[in-house]
């Protein structure tokens, strides 16, 4: 299948690769030449612009940080929504409902379908093949491609409506940021009260407060002070407001997702939006005068 890439960053870089590796014959597109040249080399196309990608295959898939980034490739002068033969725009990266629901709007208006296809896992998962990958849009589209996004990992189609796995995605990542804020003080009320880390892990992973980030991110990132998943404050702290606004727009209860979001709010001040998302446990740290892990 010939299909565009645009976004090779952490997440479309591995994603990408792994569509060459299975036989799909690739387009791409990325600002930073240093992102395509790997790709190139494996037998990738380089396009100029995301226009450019449009016009040389039908389907266009894209894997980008922020909701106003991925509307100017989608729908900007040099978009893709200019493009001569695309048939369908594969969005795989997190904007929220309502953005995803304006892009698709925007794009009908030239005969091309929106499939919002935000995919779950990090690095690792895209890596290796193993993302949960949310799909939503017009069936038969989905039909066109859902082979091709079987080679990122676990394909669900959640419904026919723009934006809807876009939900999906919003609830299950901030169910993950829920996990790292709980876990975190919850280790660090371990520690002060003298309790090893290490085994304080290993009892959560065997009991009823086992979960993604007790199993994942503090046996490989905390602990050792590595601090090294692999994705940044700043796309959680963003996924947790976008599921704020989505909540509070659908005029359900905030609470727990109001205290979530004013935590990472604090690490992306104090410790810095740039860092690993994993430094979480660092401004619980220092208010309560202990360190958990290696130091």
């Amino acid at each position: 299948m010939q299909i565009g890439f645009i976004g090779l960053g952490k997440m479309g870089h591995p994603m990408a690769r792994r569509l060459i590796e299975a036989g799909h014959t690739l387009v791409v597109f990325d600002t930073r030449g240093d992102a395509t040249a790997p790709l190139v080399a494996l037998g990738a196309q380089l396009a100029s612009s995301p226009r450019d990608v449009a016009d040389r295959v039908e389907t266009v898939m894209a894997s980008l940080p922020e909701p106003h980034i991925v509307a100017s490739v989608a729908t900007g002068d040099s978009g893709v929504i200019n493009g001569k033969r695309i048939k369908r725009f594969v969005d795989l990266s997190t904007t929220g409902s309502r953005a995803a629901a304006d892009i698709a709007a925007q794009l009908a208006k030239k005969d091309i379908a929106q499939i919002d296809s935000p995919v779950s896992g990090g690095v690792a998962g895209a890596v290796k093949g193993t993302l949960a990958v949310m799909v939503s849009g017009p069936q038969a589209d989905i039909d066109v491609v859902k082979d091709a996004l079987g080679v990122f990992g676990t394909v669900f189609v959640i419904g026919n409506q723009p934006g809807m796995a876009q939900t999906m995605k919003l609830a299950n990542n901030f169910l993950s940021a829920t996990a790292m804020a709980a876990t975190s003080e919850a280790v660090v009320m371990g520690v002060k009260a003298g309790l090893d880390p290490a085994i304080m892990i290993d009892v959560i992973n065997a009991g009823s407060g086992r979960n993604t980030a007790s199993t994942g991110k503090f046996p490989n990132a905390i602990l050792p002070r590595t601090f090294d998943a692999g994705f940044a404050t700043a796309l959680m702290l963003k996924d947790v407001r976008l599921c704020l606004a989505e909540a509070k727009a659908a005029g359900v209860p905030t609470d727990m997702m109001g205290m979530v979001a004013s935590l990472w709010e604090r690490v992306a001040s104090e410790i810095g939006a740039d860092k690993d998302f994993t430094t979480i446990i660092q401004p619980v740290e220092r208010r309560a005068g202990v360190i958990v892990g290696k130091v």
